[in-house]
């Protein structure tokens, strides 16, 4: 039997060493996710309304609108910015509306994902919360006896906790629990009468998308 030349023994081998190359340089693509994840949340937000004024304040509870973006330092370790609109809470004292308020509550985490290449996979998360408190109102008759007014930032602390569910390998359901400590001095003619803290929690329910 007859041995092939060599010109045909090298093509063949280079023919076999270009494929190998090609299929090793397409795993990472096919197996390696981006570290961009973006959510869509409807968010209930349940303020605890502890009040040192004696006033009875509380905000009205609210579903908002919320969209976060993440991006994944490692397969587990992530960040995570939340962000939303300014948000109109009623202000009530014992019962009883007085006015109004906005509040926008950016909040940056940094999370740990116990299950990155699962399909359930759940997370835990701490961070800080920045609120900007505008658009303060009061009912015409409390503004006149009391002169009220609040401080107009707030910086605390944040609390994550939640899972995604995969459909696919860039779509999921993500359900979300935070805890936020968000509080604000009550000032009357000036002087300050006491902190109404808010420390809302936050329970959401929503859809990602990884780029």
């Amino acid at each position: 039997m007859s041995r092939p030349h060599p010109s045909v023994r090298l093509s063949a081998l280079a023919a076999a060493s270009l494929a190998g190359l090609m299929a090793v340089a397409a795993m990472p693509a096919q197996a390696q996710e981006t570290p961009w994840l973006f959510r869509a949340r409807a968010v209930n937000i349940d303020p605890a309304n502890k009040d040192s004024t004696g006033l009875g304040l509380s905000l009205s509870r609210k579903t908002i609108p919320e969209l976060d973006f993440s991006y994944f330092i490692t397969p587990n370790i992530a960040t995570e910015l939340i962000l939303t609109v300014p948000q109109r809470h009623t202000i009530y004292s014992n019962g009883s509306r007085i006015g109004s308020v906005k509040h926008l509550p950016p909040t940056l985490t940094l999370q740990y994902h116990f299950n990155p290449e699962g399909r359930f996979r759940p997370y835990v998360g701490a961070g800080l919360n920045y609120t900007s408190f505008s658009g303060v109102r009061f009912e015409p008759a409390i503004e006149a006896a009391l002169q009220p007014s609040i401080q107009k930032n707030s910086f605390g602390l944040a609390a994550q906790a939640g899972f995604d569910v995969m459909l696919d390998k860039q779509w999921s359901i993500n359900v979300d629990i935070k805890k936020l400590q968000m509080s604000t001095d009550i000032r009357s003619k000036g002087a300050t009468v006491g902190k109404f803290k808010i420390d809302p929690l936050l329970i959401g329910v929503g859809v990602g998308y990884r780029f």
